[in-house]
Order: structure tokens, then C-alpha cells, then sequence
């Protein structure tokens, strides 16, 4: 049985979407975020050191990082399903997409996060992160435009990656003005198996 260890509002929500999409049986052990430092307990350091969700455990295998969930699963238990087919063109800018979320798309989002924090001590780096989330944003909706998902017209797991990008960025406010990349997230967040992974996750405060 595939658990997937689950930290409320989380990037761990998409991996339960990933795994409605393929119709894969799994087991949710749930996590509460510290209310006041918001970071995770340390009761997922028992699963992995780095104490970090998503983690998932199948059987003796534990994988942790997102991508690297996704591509797991997708290629264990997705009998072919939500990638192209490995060796084509299409599969290496799956693969792309994959590293690109968490390795360049997140980080300006997350600096924006943190920044924000310090208040006026960090008005002057503002500019520099904005810049590289429209920048990010901007690259997005491109590569959206005339098509209904990353690859296409099929959903993959590159799409999956990508929708937490897509939903910080609406959190924060930066997702106006990218008409594409909003009409994909609404389109993501349309999906059955997402509604069905919401109601197995409990409330996320990132599905609007």
C-alpha cells in the first residue's frame, strides 16, 4: 500500500491528486502544521531525516522531493498513464517541467513569502523578486498559450508539478494578467480526481 505522508496545505495535496488520477489505492497519515511557525512537526523526521513533506512510503521504498514522487508513481503504478511515452521528444520536456517547478519556478515565490516577513527591512529587495515571479509567470502563460495543458491536450504529471506554482502565485495576488496560465489552473482544479483529492486531504487553504 502506497501512504502518503500528508501535511495540511502542503505541496503533499498534489500527490494525492496524482494518485486519484491514476486510480491508485493509498493510505493518508496526516500532519498538522505548527500554528505558529507554520512548519511541519517533528514527527515526520520518523519517516525521513529531513522531517520535510510530501514524503509517501511503498512498501520498503520511502521517496521523498515532489518530482521525484511523481515520477515514482507515474512510472510503478501508472501502467503508461500521464507522461509521454519515454525516449520522445515530448517526454524530455516532461521531464523539464518536472525539475523546473521546484528548482527555478518556486524560488522567487518563496523569497516573496519570506521577504514579506521582514516588513520594511525587505522593501528593497521587492523589486528583484517581482521581477523574476513575472519573469516565471510570464514563462508559464507562454507556454500555455493555444493548448489546455503543459503537453497538450492530455493532462500529465508535469501539470501536476506545475499547479502548485500556479496556485502560490494566485495566493499572492500574481496571477493577473497571465490569462493562460489562470484559465489552466481553473481547468486543474476542475478536474474530478482533484475535487476527490481535496475531499480525502481535508481543507486546503491553496484550492481556490
Amino acid at each position: 500500500m502506497i501512504v502518503v505522508h500528508h501535511l495540511n496545505d502542503s505541496r503533499s495535496q498534489r500527490i494525492l491528486w496524482l494518485l486519484e488520477e491514476l486510480g491508485a489505492p493509498y493510505e493518508i497519515r496526516s500532519y498538522a502544521r505548527d500554528a505558529q511557525t507554520r512548519l511541519a512537526p517533528p514527527e515526520l523526521k520518523a519517516v525521513h531525516p529531513l522531517g520535510k513533506s510530501p514524503v509517501i512510503t511503498d512498501g520498503e521504498m520511502t521517496v521523498h522531493e515532489s518530482g521525484a514522487i511523481i515520477d515514482y508513481l507515474i512510472r510503478r503504478h501508472g501502467a503508461g498513464k500521464l507522461q509521454p511515452p519515454a525516449g520522445s521528444a515530448d517526454h524530455e520536456v516532461y521531464l523539464q517541467w518536472l525539475h523546473y517547478a521546484e528548482g527555478s519556478a518556486m524560488l522567487p515565490l518563496m523569497l516573496f513569502m519570506y521577504v514579506m516577513r521582514l516588513g520594511e527591512a525587505g522593501t528593497p529587495l521587492h523589486p528583484r523578486i517581482e521581477g523574476e515571479i513575472d519573469n516565471h509567470l510570464a514563462y508559464l502563460d507562454q507556454a500555455l498559450e493555444g493548448r489546455d495543458y503543459l503537453l497538450g491536450e492530455a493532462l500529465t504529471g508535469a501539470d501536476i508539478q506545475m499547479s502548485f506554482v500556479g496556485e502560490v502565485g494566485r495566493a499572492f495576488g500574481k496571477l493577473p494578467g497571465y490569462p493562460q496560465a489562470t484559465a489552466w489552473l481553473d481547468r486543474l482544479h476542475a478536474r474530478p480526481a482533484y475535487k476527490a483529492a481535496i475531499e480525502r486531504g481535508g481543507p486546503y487553504g491553496l484550492g481556490g
